[in-house]
């Protein structure tokens, strides 16, 4: 008779157990499946007309760039890390992975991404002015800003175009301050006005 009440408190607690469980299963299990969803979308769209996707470069330990910085001399410059390498590599496996066998791609003519841009291996690289980094010139900011708006204008996007820039050059365009690696997806309208879809993290 003694035992009764443990026995119900303990019936109890696994009721309880299980339904924290299954709560927590329903709440997590459909984050994730949302997100694996929302990602593969993200694919789709870049495979389609009208989009771009805007990759922050792989790791490259730092910030900005050394007192000494020259352009053309990646010596004097912020670069990818070991890890940094494997990380351009495996976004570019991601893109085939996700059916994207090649790409227009565009890059900063910093080292950084210029090597990220390679790494990739999913096309020819052009070096593009308007891309490179103004961290440590902010006043270039949106004079740049307005020139890489005018020139996705006049982009044919009737296929993938990738171009790879830094963290303050995506933020001044989208409002998204991306990890590195990270992609960032954005929509062209017709009339040439540039809206943020989503972003891929790839770390």
């Amino acid at each position: 008779m003694l035992a009764w009440p443990n026995a119900r408190k303990s019936r109890e607690r696994r009721r309880w157990s299980v339904h924290v469980g299954l709560a927590l299963f329903l709440l997590f299990g459909t984050a994730s499946a949302s997100s694996a969803a929302d990602e593969a979308a993200l694919w789709r769209a870049l495979a389609s007309k009208g989009h771009v996707a805007l990759l922050r470069h792989a790791i490259a330990p730092g910030t900005g760039d050394p007192s000494q910085f020259a352009l053309g001399d990646c010596a004097r410059q912020r670069n990818l890390s070991v890890e940094g390498r494997k990380q351009a590599l495996r976004i570019g496996a991601r893109f085939r992975q996700n059916g994207l066998e090649a790409a227009r791609i565009f890059s900063s003519q910093l080292c950084r991404c210029l090597e990220t841009s390679r790494l990739l291996a999913l096309g020819p690289v052009t070096k593009l002015p308007v891309l490179n980094s103004f961290f440590q010139s902010p006043e270039r900011g949106n004079r740049q800003t307005e020139a890489l708006q005018a020139w996705l204008a006049n982009q044919d996007l009737n296929g993938p175009l990738v171009l790879v820039t830094h963290q303050v050059n995506i933020a001044a365009l989208t409002g998204v301050y991306p990890a590195s690696g990270e992609l960032v997806v954005i929509a062209r309208s017709k009339d040439g006005k540039i809206s943020t879809v989503g972003s891929i993290r790839t770390d």
